[in-house]
């Protein structure tokens, strides 16, 4: 198990574009203060959460409705010493149909339970995708960017 990276899932009523087009528009999700846009392959963001977290992202793949690959360029963390844990890592987000619905499998390629940010991380990746990007798709309103304690984790 240690070397297994770490996942999480959602299932909506919401088409595979719908789910798409809500993955790419990070800022409603994850974090108002992102910088950069994530709508192209090869287009750059960066992540900033107070002095605690900052990371810069390319978008490696978009296949639409079906599949999102970024790729975390460099990254700093204020609560470990290795600032290579995410660094060169892939952030993936798989879409399928299922039924009458859609599975979004998202997968954190490299974060993995030896890294020592692990336990934050998982913690806010399932608040993120489970919580604000989840609501963004299924009710179509994901973290209030005028509160800064939703759509900050990792």
């Amino acid at each position: 198990m240690k070397g297994h990276n770490f996942t999480t899932r959602i299932t909506v009523n919401q088409s595979p574009a719908e789910v798409f087009a809500a993955i790419q528009n990070v800022r409603r999700w994850w974090s108002s203060d992102i910088e950069g846009n994530a709508d192209s392959a090869g287009d750059i963001f960066k992540h900033r959460y107070a002095d605690v977290h900052r990371c810069e992202v390319v978008v490696k793949e978009l296949v639409p409705g079906r599949k999102v690959v970024w790729t975390v360029l460099d990254n700093y963390f204020s609560f470990v010493d290795d600032q290579s844990e995410w660094k060169d890592t892939d952030i993936v987000f798989e879409i399928a149909r299922t039924g009458d619905r859609t599975e979004l499998t998202f997968t954190h390629v490299g974060l993995v339970p030896t890294c020592r940010c692990y336990g934050i991380c998982a913690d806010g990746w399932q608040g993120l995708i489970k919580g604000d990007l989840h609501d963004l798709i299924a009710l179509g309103s994901g973290g209030n960017p005028s509160d800064t304690s939703q759509g900050e984790g990792p």
